[in-house]
C-alpha cells in the first residue's frame, strides 16, 4: 500500500460551500443567450436588476430597488406591491437599454406561487417585455395593487408616475 501525496477530495467553489450559488442553475440561466432578471429579496427591501453574462462578469443593464419608490410616492418596501413597481421600474429601464425578452433568475430562493419574486416578474411583463412563466404563480390582481395593506391608491398613483416616466420632486 502506498502513501497518499494529496488529498483525495475536490474542494468546491467558494460560493458554493457557502450556499450562496448553485452553478448547476446558473449555468442553464446563461446558455439561454438572454439577459436576466434578478430578483433578490433582503431584509428591508427587494432588489431587481437585469443582467447580461460577459467575459469579465456580469453587466447591470437596468436595475431597480424598492427603496427608490418613495421618489414615485410609494412607501412600502418589502411587501408584494412593492415588488410589482420595483419590477416594473427595472423592466421599464431596460426596455429603455433594449432588452425585449429575458429569462427569471431567482437565485437560491423558492419560486412558490404568489411569492413577491412572481409579483416583480409580473411588473416586468406589465413594463412591455417578454418571458415564458404561468400565469398561475401570480399574485392575485388585489394582492399586487394593495388592497389588503390599504395602499390602493399610493399603488395606483406610483404606478401611473412609473408608467409615464414622471418622478416626483
Amino acid at each position: 500500500m502506498t502513501k497518499a501525496t494529496s488529498a483525495v477530495y475536490a474542494v468546491h467553489f467558494k460560493r458554493r460551500r457557502q450556499g450562496r450559488t448553485d452553478y448547476a442553475k446558473r449555468l442553464a440561466l446563461l446558455k439561454s443567450g438572454k439577459p436576466r432578471m434578478v430578483i433578490r429579496k433582503t431584509n428591508r427591501s427587494i432588489l431587481v436588476e437585469f443582467c447580461k453574462a460577459g467575459e469579465k462578469g456580469d453587466e447591470v443593464l437596468a436595475a431597480a430597488s424598492s427603496k427608490e419608490l418613495e421618489k414615485y410616492g410609494f412607501k412600502g418596501k418589502r411587501n408584494t406591491p412593492s415588488a410589482y413597481l420595483a419590477g416594473l421600474l427595472a423592466g421599464r429601464r431596460a426596455a429603455k437599454a433594449g432588452v425585449k425578452e429575458f429569462v427569471a433568475d431567482f437565485g437560491l430562493y423558492t419560486a412558490s406561487k404568489g411569492s413577491v419574486l412572481f409579483a416583480s416578474l409580473k411588473g416586468a411583463v406589465d413594463a412591455g417585455l417578454e418571458t415564458g412563466f404561468g400565469q398561475e404563480k401570480i399574485p392575485p390582481e388585489e394582492r399586487l395593487s394593495g388592497k389588503p395593506l390599504g395602499v390602493e391608491a399610493q399603488f395606483s398613483e406610483a404606478k401611473q408616475k412609473i408608467m409615464e416616466g414622471k418622478l416626483s420632486s
